[in-house]
């Protein structure tokens, strides 16, 4: 963790971290005097060269709340240009961004723990990292509670994700080699993740299927991902092998084998199948199957230790609304090995 020799009102000033900042809880107003070298300049960069130790994202978040003023007018785009001789003042305070890198108490179900690195798992309704909307009470900050040596690694060394709605097993790093490590082990498909998911209306067809199909930003709605033509649309490749463990009139139970992790991927691709996942309104899934978010649950994960080189497997039950949703639906579930 890097800091300046900055203080504002006493406290020690943070420096960046993944994009966010600690700061004090008071307002230190500083003055600007901008010279004939940043006239034409944008106002973020102009910025970052008469306060440079502060990053220019957390200058463009101060531009954002109204914190910048230029000869006695509140700029609020970045885009502004300077002139010589334009004069101003910014207030430094804590920003949502800049707040979110902060350690938070909170209950985790730690599954496995040594000194290398720990398997969480994740509960439906918690974000895994800060973000617009959710910039705090996030499993990034309560890693930080957990382990203080957390803020010395990018994300509190979460190596990959789960959304806000799916439950289950996630590993986490506890030191940069050991994260490095986890990340080279999933980029190269060594992490066995499996999922399950109740998907809406009957299995048909065979038991056993793969779906290997590209996902990239749906062009007809940016707030969804979607199979897309890598000839036509940006994206990236993307595959998943599903089984069938039950079926029911409504809806069926399937098991998910992830073969690579982008966004959404399970998501898209069971919606691609005309399977939705139970709750998942996004993608076209039924909030009348009994479950009020979306159907899947991270329920195994196995790995070697990058360490130790020890096989590591682990396993979650599904939750309470999970199974709750399984018998109203009359789906059967029967717990088998990795």
């Amino acid at each position: 963790m890097k800091k300046t020799d900055q203080i504002i009102s006493g406290t020690p000033l943070q420096d960046e971290i993944e994009g966010g900042f600690q700061l004090g809880p008071q307002v230190e107003e500083r003055p600007l005097e901008f010279a004939a070298e940043h006239h034409g300049m944008r106002l973020d960069r102009a910025l970052a060269a008469v306060v440079p130790e502060f990053s220019r994202n957390y200058l463009q978040q101060l531009i954002e709340l109204g914190a910048v003023q230029v000869n006695g007018q509140i700029v609020v785009k970045a885009s502004h240009k300077v002139r010589v001789s334009d004069s101003g003042v910014i207030e430094l305070r804590p920003t949502p961004q800049s707040q979110a890198f902060k350690a938070e108490p909170m209950a985790l179900d730690v599954v496995y723990v040594d000194a290398h690195l720990l398997v969480i798992n994740k509960p439906a309704g918690l974000v895994v990292h800060p973000a617009p909307g959710n910039w705090s009470g996030t499993l990034m900050n309560g890693l930080l509670a957990y382990d203080p040596k957390a803020f010395d690694l990018p994300r509190a060394g979460i190596v990959h994700r789960l959304d806000k709605d799916t439950s289950g097993l996630m590993v986490v790093a506890r030191t940069r080699g050991v994260m490095d490590a986890l990340v080279r082990a999933i980029a190269a498909r060594e992490v066995k993740r499996q999922y399950l998911a109740i998907g809406q209306a009957a299995w048909t067809g065979a038991h056993r299927c793969e779906v290997d199909a590209a996902i990239g930003r749906d062009p007809g709605n940016r707030l969804r991902m979607a199979a897309v033509d890598l000839a036509l649309h940006p994206g990236k490749a993307a595959r998943t092998d599903f089984e069938l463990l039950s079926n029911a009139a409504q809806a069926c139970l399937v098991r998910c084998t992830l073969h690579t992790g982008r966004t959404h991927q399970i998501r898209v691709h069971l919606a691609r199948l005309r399977h939705p996942l139970a709750g998942d309104v996004l993608y076209g899934g039924s909030m009348a199957l009994g479950i009020s978010r979306q159907a899947l649950h991270a329920d195994r994960l196995a790995f070697e230790h990058p360490v130790t080189q020890q096989p590591l497997s682990f396993f979650a039950a599904p939750p309470t609304d999970f199974s709750q949703a399984l018998a109203s639906l009359g789906l059967k579930y029967n717990r088998e090995p990795i």
